[in-house]
């Protein structure tokens, strides 16, 4: 037996309810969830563990309540060092997430995840397309054939002057680690959550049920099979065609097709779900998925022999032969399938009032963001080795060596869609300010009536409630920036035609070509800002709890999915998080406890799923209290396949309607789940749901309380477990929980 598990069998108090509480993504201190410093560990390890208060220290859950939390804040992101590389897959990450922003249309499920499954293969094209392009582009065939390139490199020079077959040959092993690489790293979460499967018995048949609960490695299996295979056939495909271009030989001829076999095969069987998301039992896909994983890595040997048999002349052109056209070709492709994507989502879009905010597009939108941000990675990464070779360096054809054109629209394209959302953002706040402040207005007017004395105090409310209200406008903006992205994806096309943005649009907007390369260049440094932001956002958030509070939420509703899109994507912290709450759960009720599941933020949607996978022998004994959650308004906007009105009516019905959700207008995340209403009716009128939202006043007040200096703070999206209001209607639930299983009446708590 396991250290955590001995303690988990160990003695347990006498208390007959235990309040588990699941932080969000700012909180991820076990001192907080418990309100006590002193704590120790139950069960579960380092990355997520169980905490009690230690049993010195005294209780401070009430009389015959105990108090646990359940720490997951490191299942995410971990070590800085697997932050970090999280960053540089947000592309991956995105795309992924994409999938599962699919619109709740049965017509075009299968049509819509097979689209989002090609341009996630096409992020992994990419991915090896813009390492070749340092590698075998830049280095072996523009730096290594110039002397004054190699001058004062001796790192490089070693290579100088051998033949060119010889230099992609070797360099060819820099995109093959690269490949090696991010396949080592997608293969760590399946082991480390393998042992976190959640009890089958009466678990919901509702697909946000299944999130955690079903076995994903098999299909991250299949999906990184095929991903790897088509990531070294992209590599086979580079080396062929600069091949092709010395001498035209049957034996390249023969490769070339094998490879193009092996490209579409990964295509055609990412376009068929019904293949790919066969039954774990099913092994047949998962030897096809291997069987070309190996066709493609014996092609890369053959391919990398072949070209080191190319004869000695190779023709002299400025950049590497036909990489240029199969990075614009791969642009080309991702174009159409978002313009494949976006038809679908409009013609099968849900026409039912009230509609999406996201208009049915939410899987677009991500998608499209996903592209343009690869894209923008990958041609920044190529200007910046650029800068580093290039010291006026002349090629051997006597052409100044630079990178290929499709990365200058794509630098172009991202610097442009920034500009003009940015712009628009600006326009939107703006407009929009003066409705939100008069809304924001009437609320405070309401919670704090005749403070007239405290004018500074209630601006600032006003202020933050304003600002709060600001998250739905991001909605779309967000559309804007994806139609922006996409367009910016499609013009860099015009790479085909031979031409440079400055001047197409000299020619055709009358503005100055030096404008347009001004403008590259400002795109290129605001891309490495971005990096550079994120790299240190990655830092601060995984060290700093504050800066954790505004960025970890976007983080965390990002790995909350499991990889069904993407398999290089960041683990899904819900695949281990779900499962161990519901083992917890079902193990402390089987020792004859009540357990009263409280989730702050991020943690309430880990409580819902958890419900949704407990069976009705254990849920009968479960209450669910959630504050500042974005169940309603993040979760049930962007993932309208998986969470609806249908699924949260499921949640309270499963627990007896012993639920109650508190809220902030001043959160700019979390919200109401079933009613708006800021006054609850004293009465239900039969429907158990509308007596699940209650508002918090925030703050309680705008002056000084007497013996204090300054008013309450705002709280904002912060925690609520130290506030009165919540310990009331922890209160409430604990003594209706110890009422009966069957949930009591459903009675209305203190008023707020």
């Amino acid at each position: 037996m396991s250290e955590a598990a001995a303690r988990s069998a160990g003695p347990e108090n006498s208390d007959d309810v235990v309040e588990l509480r699941i932080h969000g993504a700012a909180s991820g201190g076990t001192g907080p969830g418990l309100d006590l410093p002193p704590v120790e560990q139950v069960a579960g390890d380092a990355s997520g563990g169980f905490y009690r208060a230690r049993r010195d220290a005294g209780s401070p859950g009430g009389d015959r309540v105990t108090l646990e939390a359940y720490r997951w804040a490191d299942l995410p992101s971990g070590t800085v060092a697997g932050t970090l590389a999280m960053v540089f897959l947000l592309p991956f990450m995105l795309v992924n997430v994409a999938i599962w922003m699919r619109p709740a249309n049965p017509g075009s499920d299968l049509v819509v995840r097979s689209l989002c499954r090609l341009l996630a293969l096409t992020l992994t094209v990419l991915y090896v397309l813009t390492v070749a392009g340092v590698a075998l582009d830049l280095i072996a065939w523009k730096c290594l054939g110039s002397p004054h390139c190699l001058t004062g490199r001796s790192w490089l020079s070693w290579l100088g002057g051998r033949p060119v077959g010889v230099r992609l040959a070797v360099l060819a092993i820099v995109p093959a680690a690269a490949v090696g690489l991010v396949w080592r790293g997608s293969t760590r979460p399946g082991r480390v959550y393998e042992a976190f499967r959640a009890p089958e018995e009466g678990v919901s048949g509702h697909r946000l049920g299944g999130v955690g609960r079903w076995d994903a490695e098999p299909l991250v299996r299949r999906l990184r099979s095929l991903h790897v295979a088509a990531a070294f056939a992209t590599l086979d495909a580079v080396l062929l065609v600069t091949r092709l271009a010395a001498t035209d030989s049957a034996g390249t001829l023969v490769l070339a097709v094998l490879t193009g076999a092996v490209l579409t095969a990964c295509a055609v069987l990412l376009c068929t779900p019904a293949l790919i998301d066969r039954s774990p039992a099913d092994r047949r896909l998962d030897r096809v998925a291997s069987g070309l994983r190996t066709i493609a890595l014996g092609l890369t040997a053959a391919a990398a022999a072949d070209v080191l048999a190319a004869p000695r002349r190779w023709p002299e052109e400025a950049g590497l032969p036909g990489y240029d056209a199969l990075l614009t070709g791969l642009f080309v492709g991702q174009t159409a399938l978002l313009a494949a994507l976006a038809a679908v989502l409009l013609v099968r879009r849900d026409r039912r009032p009230p509609g999406r905010p996201l208009f049915g597009l939410g899987a677009l939108v991500v998608a499209a963001a996903a592209i343009s941000l690869a894209a923008a990675f990958s041609a920044e990464l190529v200007y910046r080795v650029t800068d580093f070779l290039d010291r006026d360096a002349q090629t051997a054809a006597g052409v100044a060596a630079g990178p290929p054109r499709a990365y200058t629209w794509a630098i172009f394209g991202f610097f442009r869609t920034v500009l003009i959302t940015l712009v628009v953002a600006g326009l939107v706040t703006l407009i929009s300010r003066p409705g939100r402040l008069r809304a924001a207005a009437a609320i405070v007017a309401r919670d704090h009536p005749d403070r007239a004395e405290a004018g500074p105090r209630l601006r600032q409310v006003r202020e933050a409630i304003a600002h709060a209200r600001f998250t739905e406008l991001l909605i779309p903006l967000a559309v804007v920036y994806a139609g922006l992205a996409a367009a910016g994806t499609a013009t860099t096309t015009v790479g085909l035609l031979r031409v440079v943005p400055g001047d197409v649009v000299e020619r055709f907007a009358g503005l100055p070509a030096d404008l347009v390369s001004i403008a590259i260049a400002a795109g290129s440094w605001l891309i490495a800002l971005v990096i550079l932001g994120l790299v240190l956002g990655g830092i601060f958030a995984h060290r700093t709890a504050g800066f954790r509070r505004h960025v970890g939420v976007l983080w965390d509703l990002g790995t909350f999915w499991p990889r069904a899109a993407h398999p290089f994507a960041p683990p899904c912290y819900a695949e281990r998080a779900v499962p161990e709450l519901t083992r917890r759960i079902t193990y402390l009720v089987g020792r004859g406890q009540a357990v009263l599941l409280t989730g702050h933020s991020h943690g309430s949607v880990l409580a819902a799923a958890t419900v949704l996978q407990l069976p009705p022998r254990v849920s009968g004994r479960v209450a669910l209290l959630t504050h500042a959650s974005p169940l309603r308004r993040l979760y049930a906007r962007l993932f309208p396949a998986y969470l609806d009105d249908e699924v949260l009516h499921e949640i309270g019905a499963r627990i007896g309607w012993r639920w109650v959700n508190l809220w902030r207008d001043t959160d700019p995340v979390g919200g109401w789940v079933f009613s708006a209403d800021r006054s609850p009716p004293p009465d239900p009128a039969g429907d158990p749901a509308a007596s699940v939202d209650r508002r918090l006043r925030d703050p309680t007040d705008v002056v000084a309380p007497p013996g204090d200096s300054v008013p309450p703070p705002i709280q904002g999206h912060r925690p609520c477990e130290s506030d009165p209001r919540f310990i009331a209607a922890a209160h409430e639930l604990v003594e209706r929980l110890r009422a009966g299983a069957d949930g009591g009446p459903h009675r209305n708590g203190p008023g707020r």
